[in-house]
């Protein structure tokens, strides 16, 4: 195995372009592809920055001929030449105009054998997340993170340009109930008390203002134990900021210059602001969603009043018990048998079923037409704008269950009829509502955290809405924040009327009530997902493919093998004994 000596890196493999034809380089990397003619050897050498091909020749000194023809897939090498240009030209690289007519060639580090092709994205996700080192190789992952790294610098230096201050908080906490379950740490000194990993660093960034850091900012990692899908891990990290003396329009404002910055910087696109803005029940009652993709327009109609007295029974029924009428039109002419199968989608995320209208060529073939009057079908028609080429789609019901049920289905026929349009389209959700009830436990909960402001206090619960919001992009929510509760005796109401007695808040909250007795300003700030907005600025399917070390749908880890058993010894300090 050769050492690099007083060799050192001049350029990456993927600056090396015709620019350089005639002079001398230094280039190091991967391995990723060999050509071996007999009197012709060619390499790729891969690096971050892209590949560049190195040749050898006849005028190649025969020692370091004879050493390229030993060389394998995936080996460390380090080559110096002098840059040519190449023969056959490869228009798919920046470097596909030139090559590398190795002088000096170093081989740093030997590999076996790899269980897949670098870069192989047919190989089964299981496998390269057993081998993560090796898939982070790959030229698409490597461009992810190296995107991942330049929204952070760029998030740092809009921060500090607008004077804020980056301040850590800490990673081993108090457990305090914030939607999700903690991961707990068992502590050694206090055998039987657990430290929690941070669900976000909420509490910690409110008490920087009261310390009076009116801008604070940090890049997160936080923890929750909860159930996994393609836009969550267990362990994530957000853009974490809290200002002092703030509304919600000066919160928000921070968050689109953020965003505004973030994306000049890093794609060089030039976003509009101010973003459009729905209430969440405007949000609920249009797109059935309180993250809804508003990238195509179908919108959910409701024809309750219609149904109340159309003459088909079912409808007239559900009316009067209480229920909604509602639906959706695409402008799509769907078959029947797709029609089924959406009527078993709907089925299975707790719909009794599907009507429907297919307006054909000649004449609206409806579902349950026998019961209605002609001129109640075109009040419903008209109403719908269910025009020839189109189908239109209901779902009877209660309303907090019709308008998530119709806002999966219009997500469902958006992707199926190719309706989503390419591009970035951000919308604020604002106004929601304060408290969510949980019907399984019979109690009324923060929807965000009991430390949010409501606009005003009202005893129905389901008519008390908070100063909070979130940033949905391309139907991901990418933010969550709100105007924090700085009143003391407010806040004693707000914890009262969640239920919780004055032994619960002094345990579970104490230190911050404790803290809002020596006064606080006006506060509020968001927690920005830095994965999702990455995932999403790459165009990615999933968080694995923007996280260098990603956890699978189980929360372990295939290549360390992680979580993993410990010794007794290490359960007997703690004062742990597993069952």
């Amino acid at each position: 195995m050769d050492t690099m000596g007083n060799l050192r890196r001049t350029h990456y493999c993927g600056e090396v372009t015709e620019n350089y034809i005639n002079k001398e380089v230094i280039v190091c990397g991967f391995v990723q592809k060999i050509r071996d003619l007999g009197n012709l050897i060619f390499i790729d050498l891969r690096d971050r920055e892209g590949v560049v091909q190195l040749a050898f020749t006849d005028q190649t000194s025969r020692e370091v001929f004879e050493k390229a023809s030993t060389i394998r897939s995936e080996y460390v090498l380090m080559a110096k030449g002098m840059v040519g240009e190449r023969s056959s030209i490869n228009k798919d690289i920046p470097t596909g105009r030139v090559e590398i007519n190795v002088t000096e060639l170093l081989i740093l580090s030997k590999a076996v054998t790899p269980p897949f092709t670098v870069g192989d994205e047919n190989v089964n996700e299981e496998i390269r997340l057993k081998y993560r080192y090796l898939d982070l190789r790959s030229p698409k992952l490597q461009k992810n993170l190296i995107l991942r790294s330049k929204i952070s610098n760029s998030a740092r230096r809009f921060f500090e340009e607008k004077g804020f201050i980056e301040i850590e908080t800490p990673m081993m906490i108090k457990s305090t109930p914030e939607g999700a379950r903690d991961y707990l740490i068992p502590s050694r000194v206090h055998n039987g008390k657990f430290y929690a990993l941070p669900q976000s660093p909420q509490i910690y960034k409110q008490l920087t203002m009261v310390a009076g850091f009116d801008k604070y900012y940090q890049i997160a990692r936080c923890f929750r134990d909860e159930d996994l899908r393609a836009d969550r891990q267990p362990e994530f990290t957000q853009i974490d900021v809290e200002m002092s003396y703030v509304d919600v329009d000066d919160v928000l404002n921070i968050q689109e210059g953020l965003i505004k910055a973030v994306f000049k910087d890093v794609l060089d696109t030039d976003l509009t602001t101010p973003f459009p803005r729905l209430s969440y029940t405007e949000a609920m009652q249009k797109y059935g969603s309180d993250k809804p993709d508003i990238r195509f327009d179908v919108p959910i109609k409701d024809i309750t009043d219609i149904a109340a007295d159309c003459g088909f029974s079912f409808f007239e029924d559900a009316v009067k018990n209480g229920s909604t009428v509602r639906g959706i039109t695409v402008n799509a002419n769907i078959p029947r048998k797709e029609i089924d199968k959406l009527t078993e989608f709907v089925k299975g995320i707790g719909a009794g079923g599907l009507a429907y209208i297919r307006y054909g060529e000649d004449k609206p073939n409806c579902s349950f037409s026998k019961y209605i009057s002609e001129e109640i079908l075109n009040k419903i028609l008209e109403r719908m704008e269910c025009f020839k080429g189109s189908t239109t789609f209901f779902v009877v019901g209660k309303e907090q269950k019709v308008l998530p049920i119709l806002g999966a289905l219009r997500l469902k026929l958006g992707k199926q009829l190719n309706l989503i349009a390419d591009g970035y389209k951000f919308v604020w959700i604002t106004d929601f509502p304060f408290f969510e009830y949980d019907e399984e436990n019979n109690t009324w909960l923060a929807m965000h955290h009991p430390f949010t402001m409501p606009n005003e206090l009202n005893e129905d619960k389901s008519k008390v809405f908070a100063k909070a919001y979130d940033l949905t992009l391309n139907g991901v929510e990418l933010s969550s924040g709100s105007i924090r509760i700085t009143d003391y005796e407010l806040q004693q109401k707000m914890f009262t009327a969640l239920g919780l007695t004055d032994e619960e808040i002094e345990k579970k909250f104490g230190f911050l009530v404790d803290a809002y007795k020596y006064a606080s300003p006006p506060h509020g700030g968001f927690g920005l997902g830095l994965d999702r907005l990455t995932m999403l600025l790459t165009g990615s399917e999933s968080l694995r493919d923007v996280v260098a070390f990603p956890k699978v749908q189980n929360a372990s880890e295939p290549m360390s093998d992680c979580p993993s058993e410990v010794d007794l010894e290490s359960l007997d300090i703690l004062g742990i004994k597993l069952k």
